[in-house]
């Protein structure tokens, strides 16, 4: 599998850092099957990714991380979800709350510092809660339910959190809430082991299981005022870090495809004279399965590289990074599909992994951004960067 990373690892701290991940990629995959048939996040896993530090790597160097790029974010996610997809979406968001909070100043500097204290020295985890059930994915703008009342110097927050993942092995959830004496929307900091927080586990989908997105429950959880870390406000800057869902569904994609090569080469029917890695229209398929992941993660990686490299230009990347997770959630889907069609039957059986990709992949259509939104933002913007004709 080496070889399909030989064009993206530069330097020799981006081979460490591969490497890091990839020596858990084994015993992380042989978990896979047992999170997804829980339907919840496997802590053994959690316990391995903390032993190595990896909810730290994107801490700045000051805090004791290793002030992760949004390249490196990419090359350790994708191979991360080679493993598991559900492991790699899932620690993805802790990875790129961590770099948002540290690039965009979100929080006050004594805030984030003891936040940074915690996952630096015990490899704290947090995840943002923002989806409710009336309001859905907090992208189409709706304002949640959840609702924080001050008394005094406390706030008592209410409510319920949906599509939250890794909700029972979370240290802390950033919540949003509606805080009703400032008529705004704020984000609050919350243990996980305060009274009135608990799961209920909601989660029971087709796919990405072991994400356990169960539902967060905030039943008067009562606050010290400076818990509220953070006023919802509206960044010109694009959320590049949001890249970890595109590169987890390229994962996907590469498992998918190095099992169907795998599939192909030992698997001789009695009416061959050879295994069906010889057969034309395998062949074919193999072909066009590299293909999609070469235009995919040409362009990813290419885009990260171009974030990393000029900051001051980020402003003008947002189209183009929504339609990098349009153009790699798409070409996932199209390669597992393959690998299903080169499996054949079997591919739907559960004795193969082909099924599972197949219904992990799927997910990657309904995480943000949308088809519809991405392309309406394209086209909004062709039409108003056109060039006018000399006579208007």
């Amino acid at each position: 599998m080496r070889n399909l990373y030989n064009n993206f690892i530069k330097t020799d701290r981006q081979r460490e850092l591969f490497d890091l991940v990839d020596s858990l990629g084994e015993s992380i995959k042989e978990r896979a099957l047992h999170a997804d048939e829980k339907a919840d996040f496997p802590e053994e896993t959690l316990r391995d990714l903390k032993e190595i530090g990896y909810p730290a790597l994107p801490l700045p160097h000051s805090n004791g991380g290793k002030d992760l790029s949004l390249y490196e974010l990419l090359l350790i996610q994708e191979r991360l979800a080679v493993a598991d997809g559900s492991v790699a979406l899932s620690i993805g968001w802790h990875m790129g709350i961590i770099m948002e909070l540290r690039d965009e100043g979100l929080w006050s500097d004594e805030d984030f510092d003891a936040l940074a204290h915690e996952i630096q020295k015990e490899q704290k985890v947090v995840n943002r809660a923002a989806s409710e059930p009336a309001t859905g994915s907090p992208t189409r703008g709706g304002r949640p339910e959840t609702t924080a009342k001050k008394n005094g110097n406390t706030y008592n927050v209410t409510g319920r959190k949906t599509f939250t993942s890794m909700a029972s092995v979370l240290d802390y959830y950033i919540v949003s809430a509606y805080v009703e004496e400032k008529d705004q929307v704020g984000w609050f900091l919350i243990d996980s082991r305060l009274d009135g927080v608990s799961i209920d586990y909601t989660w029971d989908t087709v796919g990405m299981r072991g994400t356990g997105s169960h539902d967060l429950v905030l039943n008067n959880v009562q606050l010290p005022e400076e818990k509220l870390v953070e006023m919802a406000t509206k960044s010109k800057t694009p959320k590049g870090w949001l890249l970890h869902i595109p590169a987890c569904y390229l994962g996907i994609a590469i498992a998918a495809r190095n099992d169907a090569i795998d599939f192909a080469k030992s698997f001789q029917p009695n009416s061959l004279d050879t295994p069906i890695s010889e057969v034309p229209h395998i062949r074919q398929k193999i072909g066009e399965m590299d293909l999609k992941l070469m235009n995919a993660r040409h362009f990813m990686y290419s885009i990260a590289d171009q974030w990393d490299r000029y900051p001051d230009d980020r402003e003008q990347l947002g189209e183009t990074l929504g339609a990098i997770k349009t153009v790699a959630t798409n070409a996932a889907n199209e390669i597992v599909d393959l690998a299903m069609r080169v499996a054949g039957g079997r591919g739907l059986s559960k004795n193969y992994l082909f099924e599972k990709y197949y219904r992990d992949v799927r997910a990657g259509l309904h995480n943000p951004p949308m088809d519809d939104a991405v392309i309406e933002n394209l086209a909004k913007q062709a039409i108003q960067t056109a060039p006018k004709k000399k006579d208007e």
